[in-house]
């Protein structure tokens, strides 16, 4: 397993054990959204709140993910760029959620979870590798990974727009998925402007 993708599950791994005794002594590395009464926002939140997870079964869907399409796209991309990619998806997670919450006047509760830098992995990959299967769980059937990823992307958009299943920041997936396809963007190309 290459480096950057190891180093990612067994920090997040670790992090989540030692979180086991409670989340309150973790809170203020979840991402709070800044602004109103006692806001506990800070900064640093836009990537802490990745390597923080709710249950077992929200860090092991996650963490799957991660073993899944890590390895792949960090071979693709080499460690360093890799590296600044997860971490891009993860901040455009973020930042996607933040905006999203403050435009419909979304309750003040704080988001963990690494799923907008696996839905980054996810685009990557969907991008890189269209034609290789990926099974899904339920039901087991193989598909394309370009037509697995665009159905993750709508029913994200779906869920996100009607509000389906309350929890769960469909809006930082898609923005994880945005992040990823800019940095796909400076991969190929480089931005219309220079940073």
């Amino acid at each position: 397993m290459p480096p950057v993708t190891q180093a990612l599950l067994i920090a997040n791994v670790a992090i989540y054990l030692l979180g086991a005794g409670g989340m309150a002594a973790l809170g203020g590395f979840a991402l709070w959204p800044p602004g109103g009464f006692g806001s506990q926002f800070e900064p640093w939140q836009l990537v802490t709140y990745a390597f923080l997870h709710g249950s077992l079964t929200h860090i092991a869907f996650n963490m799957l993910g991660l073993y899944m399409f890590g390895g792949e796209i960090e071979r693709l991309f080499g460690s360093r760029f890799f590296a600044l990619y997860y971490f891009a998806c993860v901040v455009a997670a973020a930042m996607s959620h933040l905006v999203v919450t403050s435009w419909i006047g979304g309750p003040a509760v704080p988001m963990v979870g690494a799923s907008g830098g696996v839905y980054g992995l996810l685009l990557a990959f969907g991008i890189y590798f269209p034609h290789r299967k990926v099974l899904l769980l339920f039901p087991p059937i193989p598909l394309p990974a370009r037509v697995f990823v665009a159905a993750f992307a709508a029913l994200e958009l779906l869920f996100g727009i009607t509000q389906t299943a309350a929890g769960v920041a469909h809006f930082a997936h898609l923005g994880g998925m945005l992040g990823g396809l800019l940095m796909i963007q400076h991969r190929r190309r480089g931005f219309p402007f220079r940073l």
